[in-house]
């Protein structure tokens, strides 16, 4: 029988160590695993966290393991490259900062034994990811093992995964259900004992053999059928000797069958079933990857409440935990590799074997139904060798997994004619209409053309999102990071997706707010606010009642503004969340009227006078609230991006000139804007260029926008920024501005004169 040591306690870890040590050594820091050294400076900002090479020793005696003639380490996660050194010699190297993989110990040990691991996430071109709107954290994050296993076991060196292959086939009310194992030293006289348990771990059927692939026939087969009914069978595969069990392992598994369709979306065991959900990353404050299985069952409890039916775990392969939580819960899952905004000629090879890591080691989990080839990886343009690296990609999914469908997640400047959008089976667009630019309003209509367009192709929408912290208004406008905002954004975004119907599966980005330490926006530097829920998951933004009022059976009632209490207008505006068909609003005891909404969005007009209390509601359900009238607008309440090199308010404006506080939608409608757009599109270019250059000068193939196409979606997004927000956001693709050149920007336009509207 298989043995596993949990390997995570007792470890040194040093920064920056520039030897692999022959000893334990006595000055390095203690530590933990899961640990993650990128936890505070990869989430304040400045993209200035630590990248590069940190060790983790660890040292022990061969008499504390027990006997075995095998011993396996297994790492679950360590990014994004590793060396493993045992006793000073190199055992292993992985690139791939996401997955599990394993390193053969046994004949390097010895008596008293020092593990050393080189953990590396410094920049190069060959190990996605590179460049993507988040950290990139270091460290040995997930668990670590010692599996001891007989000389005959289930295989341990293949693509970090359990060794067992489980493929279940409706038909009729039953299910045939295709086991495959993979096996090392099977010898003659050896069999494997498969058996199958229900929910309840109840042994329905069992076969001894000596062939690695089985066939059971399950009868009236219990379908797991997402949330409603999330139903899992057990197989256990055991290598036996007589009565003797020399390895074992099994798997969770499901049945169920899935089609999308491009006219009624997704298709659960023939019914239709709307995937309508958010996208996750899995950091934490002040943990940075480090979580522990707590952390991810909050996680999911919180998906659950909001009432999502499917989860985009972007932009990486999660923690096995998760995915089993997923499979438990029945949440639809789309499951990707990081093959994200910038194609590298050198990292073909990553983006197969990370791709393989992820369907050897995920294939037995129901809850996955597409893998993801890339994402936002067409925004620079697709060239030829993005094109054939997507072919080999899909093309091995589907050689790998015949039961499952590959997407993609393109960005709204990819033409809906590019030719990457035919390879995968299904495709999604990350839109941020009336957040980046453009108007809410046009992300309907831009489906409906997609579709009209590609009637055969399903679409689905993979990111939209807009960022929310502590700021407040009555007035909400694109661009104010206010909590109202975002509240706006997301009741009309979800009056538009939800009731397409074609539309395959919406995945809100992002569920949490999440460390993108390139990022100075919205007054707090380092993070992505787009999350429904803060990134310390302590509160929930309005914006996440909007959906569980569409989409939870969970009875509430919610009154948003919650932290907006000082207004200075007499009669304020207040909105109520609910899935109930009534609300009625009282203030300071005296009701304000009942109201029925179908869309589960509730306006009441308020008297703002003095101090108020507001109470919602809603049958037995109800909700409080307070806001208090003030003559003057609480400043507290208003953005001021802290250690911002320009504030909005600093700017020079004069009047019937541009400024860097106008749109670029309207200074391109001035002939000479439009000149003054093509030539910081060739300054943007430069500093790209700068910055895509090694060392030698070489290129090193980062992200590039071809202002030749800058048209259609590119300019829809771009239009509605003013000059300082673009040039703020420009920080996550690495380009930035000094004081000085945005004060030489701003005096440019200055002298070009708005254009008078035509009566």
């Amino acid at each position: 029988m298989r043995t596993i040591l949990n390997f995570n306690a007792n470890w040194a870890f040093k920064k920056q160590a520039t030897d692999i040590p022959a000893a334990m050594p006595a000055d390095w820091e203690a530590v933990n695993i899961p640990h993650c050294w990128n936890a505070i400076d990869g989430q304040d900002g400045g993209n200035d966290y630590f990248r590069g090479t940190c060790h983790y020793a660890k040292s022990f005696n061969k008499a504390d393991l027990p006997e075995s003639d095998l011993y396996y380490l297994e790492i679950r996660g360590a990014n994004s490259s590793a060396d493993v050194y045992l006793n000073g010699k190199q055992l292993a190297h992985h690139d791939g900062g996401y997955s599990t993989f394993r390193v053969n110990l046994t004949d390097t040990l010895a008596e008293e034994n020092l593990l050393v691991v080189a953990v590396d996430n410094s920049e190069n071109d060959r190990v996605y990811p590179q460049m993507a709107d988040f950290t990139f954290y270091g460290g040995i994050y997930r668990d670590v093992n010692l599996i001891c296993v007989n000389n005959t076991h289930f295989d341990l060196d293949y693509y970090g995964a359990p060794g067992i292959k489980i493929t279940p086939e409706i038909v009729g009310a039953d299910a045939k259900v295709e086991v495959e194992v993979f096996t090392t030293d099977l010898k003659e006289g050896q069999n494997i004992r498969y058996t199958v348990y229900d929910k309840d771990e109840k042994q329905l059927y069992q076969i001894v053999s000596c062939d690695k692939k089985v066939t059971f026939e399950i009868k009236d087969v219990h379908l797991w059928h997402g949330r409603k009914d999330p139903y899992l069978y057990c197989c256990e595969a055991e290598i036996v000797e007589g009565e003797t069990i020399l390895d074992n392992v099994c798997s969770r598994f499901g049945c169920r069958t899935f089609k999308i369709d491009p006219e009624n979306g997704f298709i659960l065991n023939g019914e239709e079933y709307a995937l309508r959900g958010v996208s996750r990353h899995q950091d934490r404050w002040g943990k940075g990857n480090a979580l522990s299985k707590e952390d991810h069952a909050e996680d999911i409890d919180l998906i659950m409440e909001v009432g999502a039916t499917t989860i985009r775990l972007a932009h990486y392969q999660h923690d096995q935990y998760f995915y089993d939580l997923c499979d438990e819960k029945g949440l639809v899952i789309w499951a990707e590799i990081p093959y994200i905004s910038k194609h590298m000629p050198k990292g073909r090879e990553n983006t197969i074997s990370q791709m393989k890591e992820l369907i050897c080691q995920n294939y037995n989990h129901p809850s996955i139904v597409v893998w993801g080839l890339s994402n936002e990886i067409g925004i620079g343009g697709s060239d030829e060798d993005l094109l054939e690296n997507h072919r080999i990609l899909n093309d091995m999914c589907h050689e790998m997994d015949k039961t499952r469908l590959t997407t993609i997640a393109a960005v709204s400047m990819c033409k809906m004619d590019d030719p990457y959008l035919q390879i995968p089976d299904v495709v999604s667009y990350n839109h941020y209409f009336g957040w980046y630019g453009g108007d809410t309003d046009m992300n309907g209509p831009w489906f409906d053309k997609f579709h009209a367009m590609h009637p055969n192709i399903p679409i689905g929408c993979s990111e939209y999102g807009c960022e929310a912290l502590n700021w407040h208004t009555s007035d909400p406008r694109q661009g104010d990071y206010t909590e109202e905002y975002q509240a706006y954004y997301h009741e009309e975004l979800i009056k538009q997706l939800f009731s397409r119907k074609f539309m395959w599966a919406t995945h809100v980005w992002n569920m949490f707010d999440f460390g993108a330490d390139a990022r100075s926006e919205g007054g707090e530097n380092g993070q992505n606010h787009k999350g429904l829920v803060t990134i310390d998951r302590k509160y929930k933004k309005d914006a996440f009642y909007a959906y569980k009022a569409w989409l939870s059976d969970e009875p509430f009632v919610h009154l948003c503004g919650k932290r907006y209490v000082d207004r200075v207008e007499d009669v304020t505006k207040v909105t109520v969340y609910s899935n109930q068909p009534e609300v009625e609003l009282f203030a300071n005891g005296v009701s304000l009227g009942k109201k029925t909404a179908e869309n589960h969005f509730f306006y009441f007009e308020v008297p703002n006078v003095g101090e108020t209390k507001l109470e919602a509601v809603a049958g037995d359900l109800h909700d409080e609230s307070n806001i208090r009238k003030v003559d003057t607008f609480n400043e507290e309440y208003r953005l001021v991006e802290k250690g911002a090199v320009l504030n909005w308010f600093d700017v020079v404006e004069i009047e019937g000139r541009f400024s860097l506080n106008s749109k670029i939608g309207d200074i391109v409608k001035s002939p000479f804007g439009k000149l003054w757009l093509l030539g910081m599109g060739l300054t943007l270019k430069k500093k790209m260029d700068a910055n895509n250059k090694g060392k030698g000068g070489e290129k090193k193939g980062g992200f590039e926008i071809n202002m030749k196409d800058a048209g259609g979606g590119l300019m829809d997004m771009m239009g509605g920024f003013s000059v300082l927000r673009l040039s703020s956001m420009l920080g996550m693709v690495n380009v930035s501005f000094t004081k000085e050149e945005l004060l030489k920007i701003n005096k440019k336009l200055n002298r070009i004169r708005v254009p008078k509207k035509k009566k």
